[in-house]
């Protein structure tokens, strides 16, 4: 019996900053964002349209500077423009093996990537290139994982896929619960009420009222990324009703 599953036309993959540190304590691993280029070029050789949003937290959050008395707005700030270095990274990586990507964000930073458009960024995607799309929503208080939930409905993704440190949804965390259980298969209802910490709430409402899958894979398994694209073995699904 074959493990395969439909191919997603077009996905959006949700990486966390803290992602590319890769074995380091602080920045960017090249062999670790490296590998992750070599992924995403996978899929795209696929002809699956992939579309990523990334976060800052290995070079800057601002939460946790304004819990140090930073102006929250501020920190948020920057926070933004540590995604734009993440994402200019990521293209680097992307170009340096063939594969051609944009970068876009949503504060205007016109003399390193382009401005968002959405219907710009679909047509990039059509053509088959990456679109990473940096600076979160562009507004303060907003985390990474609801400006990939945002940017995955305006383009039409048909599954959001989030790369963490573990291998899909538990009951309880499994880095400090070694009973913790994984669960194959989720609502997002179910994921609000047990409170599990998949993504920020506003996150996962707007995947639930648009119906948008959710895919949650462990990243520091070598090739997980596409086999969470084009099996159903690997990970947890989130999804919004039975």
């Amino acid at each position: 019996m074959s493990n395969t599953k439909a191919q997603p036309r077009r996905v959006m993959l949700k990486l966390s900053g803290e992602a590319l540190m890769g074995n380091l304590q602080y920045g960017i691993d090249p062999v670790f964002i490296g590998r992750i280029a070599e992924e995403i070029a996978e899929l795209n050789a696929l002809k699956v349209q992939v579309a990523i949003v990334i976060g800052g937290g290995n070079i800057f959050r601002g939460a946790y500077l304004a819990e140090g008395g930073m102006d929250r707005i501020t920190g948020d700030h920057i926070g933004m423009l540590a995604t734009v270095i993440n994402a200019l990274s990521l293209q680097d990586s992307l170009e340096r093996i063939g594969v051609y990507s944009r970068v876009m964000s949503a504060l205007k930073i016109n003399e390193v990537c382009e401005d968002y458009i959405r219907r710009k960024a679909v047509r990039h995607l059509e053509k088959g290139r990456v679109v990473v799309f940096a600076s979160g929503t562009g507004n303060p208080f907003f985390t990474t994982d609801t400006a990939a939930s945002l940017r995955a409905v305006e383009i039409g993704a048909d599954v959001m896929l989030k790369a963490t440190k573990v291998d899909g949804v538990y009951d309880k965390d499994p880095q400090k619960f070694p009973d913790a259980k994984q669960i194959k298969r989720i609502t997002y209802d179910e994921v609000i009420q047990k409170k599990l910490a998949v993504m920020d709430t506003t996150a996962i409402v707007m995947c639930r009222d648009h119906n948008l899958p959710l895919k949650v894979f462990n990243m520091n398994t070598p090739g997980e990324m596409v086999r969470a694209v084009t099996t159903d073995e690997v990970g947890s699904l989130v999804v919004s009703g039975e």
